[in-house]
């Protein structure tokens, strides 16, 4: 599937199973909200010798330094932080990639670890080469949309009473949860382009059922043009055999043949979902979230083949939705806050901003928007372009400056009034709030992500709720 350069191909090992109790092993990024924690854990458990190194330092990394610091106690894991010590990758016995380092296909440490002939996997791939069978699992990606699409596909198959667990980029490491997974465990795992690129390198392996909501220009700084973003993308479907299923959403129709004319494999059945809606009834708001529901209902049926269509649509209805999502954060004084710190692309941004004016279409005028922070290598122009839509437009993070500069020029004489520049959400939200009036909205949904100011998404979304909840109050004391 791909052919960036020579080196590319030789980073990688095809790995068999292979016994981790006395062996030595380097998991590369404990990362800032402790993604590399989990698997640590894990290996420690099985004996292995870990270490534990990320370029960044203690302070960096925050509270993740003390997700394993009983393991460091116990002498079960070496940390060494602030650098990479080129031993650690050539004088191992396995390395573990965290998926979040771009580019691996050059990166240093990683090549001289493939140079020295050490196997090299990632966190998910220990998993999918432990798992009993790959017919109970649903895989599920896509540019946007893919999080919400796996929580209601995991929602929908527990609500049908089956045994169900989520992992991959949703739910976390599900690694020390192997013991519990049968082979009637359906598997629903939400996988990012960063994890396919490892996939197909080590395990050539697809899911039973693939699915895919989407595809949009991303992750450019990961992997440096489109192109390699849209084929680690279908990697989902490049090991999949005659008697699996792909569930290909708007405008990755044909997918399926293009990666058959590559690869010579590819699924049996393909359903096509060009134009995905739910029309029943869901509780959460949003055109996006109706194509969501159909596109899980779509991967659930092609899960569950005897399941009722009726059965999986009431689970789907009531499907509560997912933090930090569009979520209804506040309410007051006739005023709605809003938290979409998830959003971290501007095609998210434009459906979230579709969901709030469904009873007037395309009418933004009582929308305060909060936007920027790590771009991501994204074209930015539309955001700034929505300063002349909104109510107001506020701009964080290292992109504020940037987006409030093409903004101001495209507003013209508004542009004081309507656009105001962060730093960050400590200014921009009580801001925003005194000019709020009855019926108005204050959406953080910044098509950016948090990473310059925020160790994740999550931390930036309970930011802005306390700092709403804050202010709301004292507003309201005041009024009193």
């Amino acid at each position: 599937m791909h052919e960036h350069t020579r080196r590319d191909t030789e980073i990688c090992y095809a790995l068999r199973m292979i016994e981790l109790s006395g062996k030595r092993v380097t998991v590369m990024g404990l990362g800032r909200f402790g993604g590399g924690a989990g698997v640590s854990r894990w290996l420690c458990q099985q004996g292995a010798r870990v270490v534990i190194t990320d370029m960044k330092t203690e302070e960096q990394l925050g509270d993740a330094v003390g997700d394993v610091a009983d393991l460091v106690a116990d002498g079960s894991a070496t940390l060494r932080l602030g650098r990479h010590d080129r031993a650690d990758f050539t004088a191992a016995d396995l390395v573990i990639a965290n998926p979040a380092v771009p580019m691996p296909w050059s990166n240093e440490f990683l090549l001289a670890a493939a140079e020295a002939g050490v196997a090299i996997n990632t966190e998910v791939g220990l998993l999918i080469e432990r798992l009993p069978s790959r017919e109970r699992v649903i895989g599920i990606t896509g540019t946007v949309g893919k999080s919400t699409t796996t929580a209601m596909t995991v929602h929908a198959i527990r609500a049908l009473g089956l045994p169900a667990v989520v992992g991959g980029n949703l739910g976390g490491s599900l690694l020390g949860d192997l013991a519990a997974i049968t082979p009637e465990t359906r598997i629903v795992l939400e996988l990012s382009s960063a994890m396919l690129y490892w996939i197909e390198r080590v395990q050539k392996w697809s899911p039973h059922v693939a699915v895919v909501t989407n595809f949009s220009e991303n992750h450019g700084d990961w992997h440096g043009h489109i192109e390699h973003y849209r084929r680690s993308k279908q990697a989902l479907l490049a090991n999949q055999r005659p008697g699996d299923v792909a569930v290909l959403g708007p405008g990755v129709g044909a997918w399926a043949d293009q990666v058959r004319a590559i690869t010579g494999r590819g699924p049996g059945r393909v359903v096509g979902m060009e134009s995905p809606r739910f029309d029943g009834p869901l509780a959460v708001p949003g055109r996006h979230n109706r194509v969501n529901a159909a596109m899980a209902i779509a991967g659930v049926s092609a899960l569950e083949p005897d399941a009722k269509a009726g059965d999986i649509a009431r689970a789907i209805a009531m499907f509560p939705g997912l933090p930090h999502r569009l979520a209804l954060a506040h309410e007051h004084a006739g005023r709605r806050f809003y938290n979409d710190s998830k959003c971290t692309t501007p095609d998210a941004l434009m459906m979230a901003l579709a969901a709030l004016s469904e009873e007037s279409p395309g009418d933004f005028s009582k929308i305060h928007l909060i936007v920027g922070g790590y771009d991501k290598h994204a074209d930015l122009s539309s955001v700034a372009a929505l300063a002349t839509r909104v109510a107001g437009l506020y701009c964080i993070g290292v992109t504020g400056p940037s987006i409030a500069q093409a903004a101001r020029a495209l507003a013209g004489p508004k542009a004081n009034e309507s656009i105001v520049e962060g730093p960050g959400l400590a200014k921009v939200v009580p801001a925003a709030i005194e000019r709020m009036r009855g019926g108005d909205s204050l959406l953080l949904s910044p098509a950016c992500a948090s990473w310059d100011q925020y160790p994740n998404y999550e931390h930036r979304g309970e930011h802005f709720c306390s700092l709403v909840r804050e202010h709301t109050g004292a507003l309201s004391t005041s009024e009193r």
